[in-house]
């Protein structure tokens, strides 16, 4: 048997209770077995970027965490939502973070999007944004199949969070496994 391979799992919503945290704690369940997952560190706590406070004392304790959690991994799937046609703040704040670290732990990365929202897009618009800016850092981007859960409220169960939506289920398989080759071939 081979060795694993480390996922990462970064949930964009900061919300207890969010699809985009069920569809993050769903995933093991899911993948095939050669992937194993952890979720990243929160950067709910993270300050404003600002690159004075970068230049005169450093990348804050946790942010430097989240780039060494980053950096362990070989890969990383982001589960986010969209807030106002775009990614939400906390997460853009976050990669800002480390953008700007001496070794940015996202270049070179294998990373997958995966959105869930109330709205028939999906999260499509938040997933063009951040594939745009994670491109900028150099983010080895996963194409398809590609993962836009819509009208979340019917496929995932608010209560208890389980996805509830076979097709949402498979597609989530089928990347996975696709994810999984792309990670083995990105590495070489």
């Amino acid at each position: 048997m081979t060795d694993q391979l480390k996922i990462l799992t970064i949930c964009g919503s900061l919300r207890k209770n969010s699809f985009n945290g069920a569809i993050v704690r769903a995933l093991p369940s899911l993948a095939p077995p050669e992937l194993s997952f952890s979720e990243a560190p929160s950067f709910a706590g993270f300050p404003a970027y600002n690159d004075d406070v970068r230049l005169s004392s450093g990348a804050p304790a946790d942010v430097e965490a989240w780039a060494a959690a980053i950096r362990a991994a070989d890969g990383v799937i982001i589960v986010s939502p969209e807030y106002n046609w775009s990614v939400p703040g906390p997460l853009k704040n976050a990669i800002d973070w480390v953008s700007k670290l001496k070794d940015v732990p996202f270049k070179d990365k294998p990373v997958a999007l995966q959105s869930a929202s109330g709205g028939q897009m999906g999260g499509g618009r938040m997933q063009y944004h951040l594939r745009m800016i994670l491109t900028s850092i150099e983010a080895q981007m996963f194409g398809k199949p590609e993962i836009f859960v819509n009208f979340a409220t019917k496929k995932i169960d608010e209560k208890t969070g389980a996805i509830t939506d076979d097709a949402v289920k498979d597609i989530l398989k089928q990347q996975l496994v696709a994810f999984a080759k792309f990670v083995k071939r990105v590495k070489v």
